[in-house]
This record gives structure tokens, sequence and C-alpha cells, in this order.
């Protein structure tokens, strides 16, 4: 463990633990908040998906808006990275490509907050294992 040296590094420690907190809280009902999956695999980190899962925990945070903000592995769509999977609360979920802090925003202010679809959505290509039996 490091040394706390001052005031300021007591404040980051405070600042990390709290953010832990407030995952763990909201990962209790997630399914009643916005959920974002960022695709964390070697292709995504290094077309800058830490950058944007940075931004969007940061953004949503400084937004007052409830989600939960998670990495995942390989989304399949590595020509596309980064990408993200954003769901609602009581729809689908969309999966967007290309994302960087500017398209972040946008989703956020747009998709997230009023519901207006933006550019950069990856269309479902595959069926559900469900919809096959029947």
């Amino acid at each position: 463990m490091n040394k706390i040296k001052s005031l300021d590094d007591l404040r980051k420690i405070k600042a990390d633990v709290e953010g832990k907190m407030k995952l763990r809280e909201h990962s209790e009902n997630a399914e009643n908040l916005v959920q974002i999956k960022v695709a964390m695999a070697t292709c995504g980190i290094a077309s800058g998906a830490k950058t944007v899962m940075d931004f969007l925990v940061s953004d949503l945070d400084k937004r007052n808006i409830p989600a939960v903000v998670t990495q995942t592995g390989c989304m399949g769509y590595c020509y596309a990275e980064p990408t993200i999977e954003v769901t609602k609360p009581g729809e689908e979920p969309i999966v967007f490509g290309y994302v960087d802090t500017k398209k972040a925003e946008e989703i956020i202010t747009k998709y997230i907050l009023t519901g207006e679809l933006v550019d950069g959505i990856i269309p479902v290509n595959y069926e559900k294992i469900e919809d096959k039996k029947n």
C-alpha cells in the first residue's frame, strides 16, 4: 500500500473508494439503471477504450445520471473499436462503434437523456437461442 504523504493523496483515495462503493450500490439494481459496457479487449484498449470508459464514468457522474459502467471483453466488432453497448431500462441493448469522447458525449446527451438515436449504431446480426427454439 502506498504511503499517504499529503491531504491531496488522502482525497484521491477517498474519491476512489467512494466510486467503487457507488458501483457496488448500483450493481444490486442494475436492471433499473442505464448500463454501459465498454469493450476492453486488446483491440479496444489499443483504439482508446480506456479513455472512453474514463470519460463515461466522469461525465455520467458529473451529470448525476444513475448508470453502471463496466468493462467487457471482445464484442466481435474489432473493425469498429472502441465499441460500447448501452442498455436503457426496459429496452434492448444498442452497440455503438467508433466511440471517442466526442461520440460518447453525444450518446449521453442525445440517446441516454432524450432517446434520440445517433450515428454509429452497429446493427444486430445474430439470432438469440431463444428465438431459434420457436
